[in-house]
């Protein structure tokens, strides 16, 4: 038992000192950018301004969409309401810059032909599939869905999506939108499979943004991450012993991956977990898998079929 417990702390330092070289190095890194208030030179301008501001940012105007329901758009109560309450709430980003700026340069660490994008905050109309957008040159936050959750613009949301529309949830939905088409779509639909392809993109933010907490890495209260962490050998052993893990059954999805109120292992506790356990559990697998096998990098593990990951996780969750 002494040498064993020596083992682990020799590996705990060990990672402890190898994150800190990273960090290291990262903090060297230049980035340089400005925060552009799309939201407030739209939401200002007059008439007269918009063909300027329809050169200045073309993507946001389809050449299809007349000017006169631009000029409508401008002169609505609601929407006027809508970014009198975005300004209210955002009107410096004060420390989500800060972490822009971190975010980008743990990128370019990782990542090194990525460049900083141009950073552009706007109103969507509350359109919370677009919430974000980050490509290579590109970040784009609707500012007017993070409001916080017991805001009145949200009140016909479900309660389970409200977490969503804190602001804490701006960065990690950025990583998001960055892992898109850079984690290999799985081979099959089994729900292993689906498990650590979403741990892969949660491990992901534990590189990018690792400053923030699990919680708010997966959108998770401290509540619901404590009852993962105090139940996972259970929900881990329902799966394995329902034959679940390899199962194609699409309704597996539903039950442990999509966002939902609560997960569906279909016993009495259902209600009290939190739904998407199914994500949780990959990214420990995932995390698992890292640990055990320090010489692959970020890149080859976004590669990286779940079989090979999970045969080589070494992963087994104790019974607390």
């Amino acid at each position: 038992m002494k040498k064993l417990l020596f083992v682990l702390v020799a590996i705990s330092l060990f990672s402890c000192k190898e994150e800190s070289k990273v960090e290291e190095a990262v903090a060297k890194i230049p980035i340089e950018f400005k925060v552009e208030r799309f939201d407030r030179i739209f939401w200002t301008s007059k008439p007269e301004d918009l063909q300027k501001v329809k050169a200045q940012y073309p993507y946001f105007f389809p050449s299809h969409i007349p000017d006169s329901i631009l000029i409508n758009k401008l002169k609505d109560p609601l929407l006027k309401e809508l970014y009198s309450e975005v300004q209210m709430q955002y009107p410096e980003l004060g420390k989500i810059e800060t972490d822009l700026e971190k975010l980008f340069a743990h990128v370019q660490y990782y990542f090194p032909k990525y460049k900083t994008p141009r950073v552009i905050t706007l109103i969507n109309e509350v359109d919370t599939d677009g919430r974000v957008f980050y490509t290579d040159t590109l970040a784009l936050i609707s500012l007017d869905c993070y409001l916080g959750k017991d805001h009145r613009f949200y009140v016909d949301f479900p309660e389970f999506k409200k977490p969503e529309m804190e602001r804490n949830q701006i960065l990690p939905n950025l990583v998001t939108s960055f892992c898109y088409g850079k984690i290999a779509s799985p081979t099959d639909r089994t729900l292993l499979s689906a498990m650590i392809y979403y741990g892969k993109e949660l491990y992901m933010k534990d590189k990018l943004i690792p400053e923030y907490s699990d919680a708010d890495k997966i959108g998770y209260t401290d509540m619901q991450i404590k009852f993962c962490q105090e139940n996972e050998y259970y929900m881990w052993s329902n799966l394995v012993e329902n034959k679940l893990l390899f199962d194609s059954n699409p309704k597996n999805e539903l039950r442990f991956i999509k966002p939902a109120p609560f997960s569906r292992f279909y016993i009495e506790i259902d209600n009290q977990t939190p739904g998407r356990v199914g994500q949780w559990l990959g990214w420990q697998i995932v995390r698992s898998y890292m640990e055990n096998n320090e010489d692959i990098t970020l890149e080859q593990l976004l590669a990286m079929d779940a079989k090979t990951i999970f045969d080589n996780s070494k992963y087994k969750p104790k019974k607390q």
